[in-house]
């Protein structure tokens, strides 16, 4: 199993790409083979002092750097010696199983869609987060972000693509499906909440319960939430606040913890063909690590099949 990773993205790399090659490669007992995509001159030293298992990972060379605020379209088409660039091109002739990044999002997610393109019958790629629950098992919410205006059959996609993220990879059997809306009733909420509910509740691909509010997520009430990306990612950066506000001002709290965005990674980019996940900008080393632990996660699952299957089912039906 060979996974690539970035090691240019992000505020702190390569420094703390590395460190979390080594945190992986040193608490992981795996037959992973990283792939490392980066800066050879700036890499070497840092590799050197990690003493790192060499059998373990490969370094493929990269001349150029996309910026978190360059254009994306444009900054891998004038920058194809770019780590992105060249970590897609890796994914697409299959000398990777997955690629990771914490760099520049819209670069990723322009790769993602053009290099390896949307599997069949899926409409748009989403991007979710993880939901911290009260019970220790963990939800699931999106779009979190890429889709701030959304039909309903898009939201009726996410559920399914969030259904089986859920069952595969995080281990939920039958996962329970709500809507986030302002009431429980059906009916409620705007015009696209009004119109997407008779599509959930039709689906056979998923295990719909409803509308569930906003006080419902971090219960059990449902395994997956679906929603537009506008409210997905306002949900999204509170709750990320949450930690914040309990890290300033020194509060210890084993449940408020689980709100680190550290402890998860990153976030798949579901719909795509080929296994890609987004770092945080600011991601440190526990960070990278649990992004490769992630990524071969989606690979044993097989959750790229599972998709391609659930989608051809419902073209063919």
């Amino acid at each position: 199993m060979r996974i690539g990773l970035d090691m240019m993205g992000g505020d702190y790399a390569p420094a703390e790409a590395v460190k979390g090659v080594k945190l992986f490669l040193d608490s992981v007992a795996t037959d992973v083979h990283l792939v490392l995509i980066g800066d050879e001159q700036a890499l070497t030293p840092l590799l050197a002092d990690a003493q790192l298992d060499q059998s373990r990972y490969s370094v493929v060379h990269s001349s150029q750097l996309i910026g978190m605020n360059e254009h994306p379209t444009k900054a891998l088409k004038e920058k194809p010696h770019s780590s992105i660039a060249i970590g897609f091109h890796l994914l697409h002739n299959k000398k990777i199983g997955a690629f990771i990044s914490a760099g520049n999002t819209g670069a990723m997610m322009v790769g993602a869609i053009y290099s390896i393109k949307l599997i069949d019958g899926v409409q748009r790629p989403t991007i979710s987060t993880i939901l911290p629950r009260e019970n220790g098992n963990p939800g699931l919410l999106l779009d979190v972000g890429i889709n701030a205006d959304c039909k309903p059959e898009n939201l009726v996609q996410f559920a399914v693509l969030g259904s089986l993220y859920s069952q595969y990879v995080m281990g939920t059997p039958n996962p329970k499906v709500g809507l986030l809306n302002i009431g429980e009733e059906e009916g409620k909420g705007n015009l696209l909440a009004q119109a997407t509910y008779p599509l959930l509740k039709e689906s056979r691909q998923i295990n719909f319960i409803g509308n569930v509010e906003g006080r419902d997520a971090f219960k059990d009430t449902a395994d997956v939430i679906v929603c537009e990306g506008f409210t997905g990612n306002v949900v999204l950066k509170m709750a990320e606040s949450f930690h914040d506000i309990m890290v300033r001002r020194n509060i210890k709290d084993e449940y408020m913890d689980k709100f680190d965005f550290e402890q998860y990674g990153g976030t798949p980019v579901l719909g795509v063909s080929e296994p890609v996940i987004i770092g945080h900008g600011i991601s440190g080393a526990r960070a990278f690590s649990n992004m490769i632990v992630l990524a071969q996660r989606m690979i044993e699952s097989k959750l790229l099949d599972k998709i391609k299957e659930s989608f051809v089912a419902v073209q063919e039906g």
